[in-house]
């Protein structure tokens, strides 16, 4: 199976891709896979011979806590598009696992593909390395939304954020996405209680702000919304311009 043309449409949001460069991407050969709600797509702990790739739905880098298995912290949620565990083709391991949030469609790239590429696409190799970096700056900026935002603006962060890599591969539009997450697996996220996300669910609805029916959410008040978040996509690198 070719690789998904929303990776392309992630690289093309910030850069000019040429021919050459296009043509090289989808030649990668993947493995697709399918993985049911709560399986583990990418164990931690063990040296990769391949990395993944997110077609369809969601999941999460799920940290599993010393001393208490039964309890885990979600550190970062990918949609479709990314290259979830990238850092995993340098790295000797993973201190974390990737999990499926809902089902989810994954392609699986060898790391031989990803020699390939660093050795002879140099524009291609920038590239892979501003995705890991987004990645990173992602992180970054949930510390700092953990840090100075609560309750109802911490998860109307999280919801614009969300939208907005979403919009971006054309996963999402006119406001309106799928979200599935848990409410625990909110709460796993954003370090509350799942008492604390339904209230904080409760209150943007009656703000006025969005629609949250089962997993489909609709943003009514975005100008509102992202103002309650502090939301400054800025993080997201989504200017375009030569790499």
């Amino acid at each position: 199976m070719a690789i998904t043309e929303y990776f392309i449409r992630y690289l093309q949001r910030r850069d000019e891709i040429g021919e050459e460069d296009l043509s090289r991407l989808r030649s990668i050969k993947t493995d697709h896979v399918s993985f049911a709600p709560g399986e583990v797509i990418v164990p931690a702990e063990r040296i990769a011979r391949r990395s993944c790739m997110m077609l369809q739905g969601m999941s999460a880098r799920s940290h599993r806590l010393v001393g208490r298995p039964d309890e885990r912290v979600i550190t970062a949620v990918h949609v479709p598009g990314d290259f979830v565990d990238l850092h995993g083709f340098v790295l000797a391991g993973l201190e974390h696992s990737v999990v499926s949030l809902g089902p989810t469609e994954i392609e699986f790239i060898d790391h031989d593909e990803l020699i390939d590429i660093t050795e002879s696409f140099p524009h291609l190799t920038r590239l892979l390395w501003m995705a890991t970096l987004i990645d990173a700056a992602i992180h970054r900026q949930w510390l700092v939304a953990a840090a100075s935002l609560r309750s109802s603006a911490h998860l109307a962060h999280l919801i614009c954020e969300i939208y907005v890599r979403l919009n971006a591969v054309g996963a999402a539009q006119s406001h309106r996405f799928y979200l599935p997450l848990l409410q625990r697996e909110l709460a796993e996220i954003l370090g509350y209680s799942p008492i604390h996300i339904n209230r904080a669910v409760r209150d943007l609805r009656d703000r006025g702000y969005l629609r949250w029916t089962g997993s489909e959410v609709e943003i009514l008040d975005w100008p509102g919304l992202s103002r309650l978040a502090r939301f400054d996509p800025t993080y997201l690198d989504m200017e375009k311009h030569r790499r």
